[in-house]
């Protein structure tokens, strides 16, 4: 293994939380291997979140739904096979495969790289194609601090955390208007991530509306609930039951500009999806609900003020829990009341 990486390549194609978590791997990276080349595979639908990273020098595009079917479809042999080309070409002497899975490990395999890092405890059998195994271990139960243990494992000392998420302005300046055109002003607004590809993952949407009302009430502050286009119908919803005005931007931002409302909004409330690990990492004062899911392994990184879950520290390194206490529903509109206003401020202490 050479002591002075040259040419680097993270593999993280997915899901967008995850690739939030895998940011200060990269930055490590960057720190410890300040003149190496770092490349970055990813999905084409997260990409635009690296996009004009300054710690990053390449996206390589990893198109999922297309490359599957390349066993039976001719356009798609040719793409997977330009893109084994393309890694080959490019001469990687380290690929971390932060995703652990067969299709991921295997790329890092035919990429013709000789030290390839992946962890131990992996799906499909991925790892028997890593030259150098991570163990996920009590050390490093939170995946932060396992992507920074693979780094460490390649010679890394300076493994200290930072959170790069770079902002393209021209997103600003689409993100202003968008304000505008709803009258919302500055940067004086709370929102809501009501929605999640998974639904157990979703918090109740009757709360939600329960919760922009006492917002509203104390507050005075205006409620954009955000979320893909397929979940205009939670917000929808959202907007009926409440009783103060709320703006749907479902649909309406790009990830870039989706970047600029998080950096800027007082609060996010957030189910356990991507946009509430993208407030965490901005630093964004933030409430994040966790189900099933073990908070921690992917709680918002050194900020335990912002996660509301059952038992979150004695659920062992599992990754998700069957124990019906911790359902998402177990999660009371009190509890994230109080969590917000903690984070907002309380203005009046009595009330």
């Amino acid at each position: 293994m050479p002591t002075e990486l040259e040419n680097i390549l993270i593999i993280k194609p997915s899901s967008l939380g995850d690739v939030v978590l895998a940011l200060p791997a990269l930055s490590a990276l960057r720190r410890n291997f300040p003149d190496a080349k770092i490349s970055w595979l990813i999905r084409p639908e997260f990409a635009p979140l690296l996009q004009n990273h300054p710690q990053l020098d390449e996206i390589i595009l990893f198109d999922r739904n297309l490359l599957g079917k390349a066993w039976f479809h001719p356009r798609a042999f040719c793409s997977l096979v330009s893109l084994i080309r393309r890694l080959r070409h490019n001469k990687f002497d380290a690929v971390f495969d932060l995703q652990g899975l067969f299709r991921t490990a295997s790329l890092a395999w035919l990429s013709g790289c000789k030290t390839r890092f992946g962890m131990t405890d992996t799906r499909e059998f991925a790892h028997i194609f890593y030259t150098d195994q991570v163990k996920h271990g009590r050390d490093c139960i939170h995946l932060v601090d396992f992507y920074l243990k693979m780094v460490q494992t390649a010679g890394a000392s300076d493994l200290s955390v930072e959170f790069v998420v770079p902002q393209d302005p021209h997103a600003t300046d689409s993100v202003d208007k968008l304000l505008v055109q709803n009258d919302v002003k500055g940067a004086k607004y709370v929102v809501f991530v009501p929605g999640s590809a998974h639904p157990d993952k979703r918090w109740p949407i009757a709360r939600f509306a329960t919760l922009a009302d006492r917002i509203w009430s104390r507050f005075q502050l205006p409620i954009i609930a955000t979320g893909t286009a397929s979940e205009s119908s939670i917000i929808e919803k959202l907007v009926a039951l409440a009783h103060v005005p709320i703006v749907s931007l479902a649909g309406r931002t790009s990830l870039p500009e989706l970047v600029v409302l998080l950096r800027s909004a007082k609060l996010v409330v957030s189910n356990d999806t991507g946009p509430g690990h993208i407030a965490a990492a901005l630093g964004t004062p933030l409430v994040l609900m966790f189900s099933w899911s073990n908070p921690a392994r992917i709680a918002p990184y050194g900020r335990p003020e912002c996660m509301i879950a059952r038992e979150p520290y004695s659920r062992g390194s599992k990754i998700k829990s069957t124990d019906p206490n911790h359902s998402i529903r177990a999660i009371t509109v009190e509890e994230v009341w109080q969590k917000a206003r903690e984070q907002l401020g309380n203005p009046n202490p009595k009330s």
